[in-house]
C-alpha cells in the first residue's frame, strides 16, 4: 500500500521530469517484488491495539478524503455531485461519531483472494504505468502541450494503486470505503482536458459516488443491525447474516459493487473512460477499479450464498453479461469493443460469485486474473495502433 503511495508523492513533486521514469520504474518495481513476498508468505491477520493510533488517523483522512469530493464537486459546479459527496460527508460524520464504540480488532487481513487480487494489481498495474512512460509522451507531443501533465497524471496513475491494494487487504468496511473512494477521486482526475473528457469525468464520479451512498448505507445499517463492520467478523456470523436485517446492507454493498464493476444500467461511466489516454483504460478496465466490484461480491459470497439475494447477483451478473456481449459484437471503435466486453466478462464474474459454489468461486478467481491480462494487453495494443495509424477502429486496422 505504502510503496506506491511515496512513488506517487515522489513523482508529483519532480515537476520537471528529469526524474520520472526512474521513480516509476523503482516504485512499481517495489510494489511488484512486495506483492510476491506476501504472496509467498501467505494468509494473515494484523490486529490493532487498542490505544492505536491508527483508527483515529483513518477516521480523519476518510473526513478529509470527503470533504476534498466536495470542494471538486463544487469546483465543477455539479449539483448532483455535491448533494451526493454532502450525504456522504454526513453520514460518515454520524457513523464515526455517533454509532462505532471502541476500536476494530483486525487491521489487515489477507486470504487467497486477497493475495490474487495484491498480485494482479501490482504486476499488472504495474506494467501500464511503465508502458505510460513512453506513451505518454507520444500522446503530449501529438496534443501539442504547452505544458506537461505528466506529473500529475503519474501521480494518480500511482495512486490507484496503492488504493487498490489497500482496499483488498482492509478488514474494516470504514477502511475499505476510504480506498474505494480514493479509487473514485483518481478516475476523475485522470481523463484528459477536453470537454468530451471533462463530461465523461464527471458522469464517472456522480455514478460512483452514487454507489458510495449504497456503500456508506451498507455501514449504517451493518453497525445497527450486528454491531460490527470487520467482515471476518461479519462472514464468521452465518447465522445471523442469513436474516433480513444482515442481508439488507449486504444489498447495498452489492449495489456500491454494481456501480464501481460498470454492470448494467451503470456501464455509461466506464464506456465513457474511453476518451481518457490508454494507460488509464488499461489501468481502470483489467487490474484496478472495475475489479474492486468483483471483489467486494466475491469476498461477500459466503454472506449471501443460498439466499433470494444470490440468485438476483447471479442474474444481473448473467443479464450483464449477454447484454454487454451483444453491444460489443456491434462496435468497430476497438476501445468500445474492449469496453463492453470487459463490462461482459465482469458480469461473468459477478454471475458466478452468485452462484457461490466452491466451483463457480474458482472460475471467477481465474477469469479475474485472465481478464486482468488479457484485456490490459488488449488496451495497450489497441493504444499503440491508434498511435501509428492514427485510428481506433477495426476496418481501418
Amino acid at each position: 500500500i505504502v510503496f506506491p503511495l511515496i512513488a506517487a508523492v515522489a513523482v508529483a513533486l519532480d515537476k520537471e521530469g528529469t526524474l520520472r521514469r526512474r521513480i516509476v520504474y523503482a516504485g512499481t518495481g517495489i510494489t511488484a517484488l512486495s506483492a510476491l513476498g506476501l504472496a509467498l508468505h501467505g494468509s494473515f491477520a494484523l490486529p490493532v491495539a487498542p490505544d492505536s493510533s491508527l483508527q483515529p488517523l483513518m477516521t480523519v483522512l476518510d473526513l478529509a478524503l470527503l470533504a476534498f469530493i466536495l470542494y471538486t464537486a463544487v469546483r465543477i459546479r455539479h449539483r448532483l455531485s455535491m448533494g451526493l459527496a454532502l450525504g456522504q460527508l454526513a453520514g460518515m460524520v454520524y457513523l464515526d461519531f455517533f454509532m462505532l464504540e471502541g476500536h476494530q480488532s483486525t487491521a489487515f487481513f489477507a486470504d487467497p483472494l486477497a493475495l490474487v487480487m495484491v498480485l494482479v494489481i501490482s504486476l499488472v498495474g504495474g506494467v501500464v504505468c511503465i508502458f505510460g512512460l513512453g506513451y505518454m509522451q507520444e500522446h503530449e507531443d501529438h496534443l501539442r502541450l504547452a505544458k506537461s501533465r505528466q506529473s500529475r497524471f503519474f501521480f494518480f496513475l500511482l495512486l490507484l494503486l496503492g488504493a487498490m491494494n489497500g482496499l483488498v487487504l482492509c478488514d474494516s468496511l470504514t477502511w475499505v470505503f476510504f480506498f474505494w473512494e480514493i479509487t473514485t477521486l483518481c478516475s476523475f482526475f485522470l481523463h484528459d482536458g477536453t470537454r468530451e473528457a471533462k463530461r465523461n469525468a464527471t458522469r464517472a464520479l456522480w455514478m460512483n459516488m452514487v454507489g458510495g451512498i449504497g456503500f456508506l448505507a451498507a455501514m449504517l445499517l451493518m453497525q445497527k443491525a450486528i454491531g460490527t463492520l470487520s467482515v471476518q467478523a461479519m462472514l464468521a456470523q452465518s447465522v445471523v447474516m442469513h436474516s433480513t436485517a444482515a442481508m439488507l446492507p449486504v444489498a447495498f454493498l452489492c449495489f456500491a459493487a454494481f456501480t464501481k464493476s460498470a454492470q448494467l444500467p451503470f456501464q455509461s461511466w466506464l464506456c465513457g473512460a474511453m476518451v481518457a489516454p490508454t494507460p488509464v483504460s488499461a489501468l481502470l478496465h483489467s487490474s484496478t477499479m472495475v475489479k474492486a466490484g468483483v471483489y467486494l461480491v466475491l469476498r461477500l459470497a459466503p454472506a449471501f450464498a443460498g439466499t433470494m439475494l444470490a440468485g438476483v447477483v447471479s442474474l444481473s451478473g448473467a443479464f450483464t453479461f449477454v447484454a454487454a456481449s451483444a453491444l460489443a459484437c456491434g462496435q468497430s471503435n476497438g476501445k468500445k469493443i474492449l469496453a463492453y466486453s470487459t463490462i461482459a466478462n465482469l458480469g461473468l464474474i459477478i454471475a458466478c460469485a452468485g452462484m457461490a459454489t466452491p466451483a463457480a468461486i474458482t472460475a471467477a478467481i481465474l477469469l479475474i486474473i485472465f481478464h486482468a491480462v488479457s484485456k490490459g494487453l488488449l488496451f495497450l495494443c489497441v493504444g499503440t495502433i491508434e498511435q501509428h495509424i492514427g485510428s481506433r477502429d477495426i476496418e481501418s486496422m
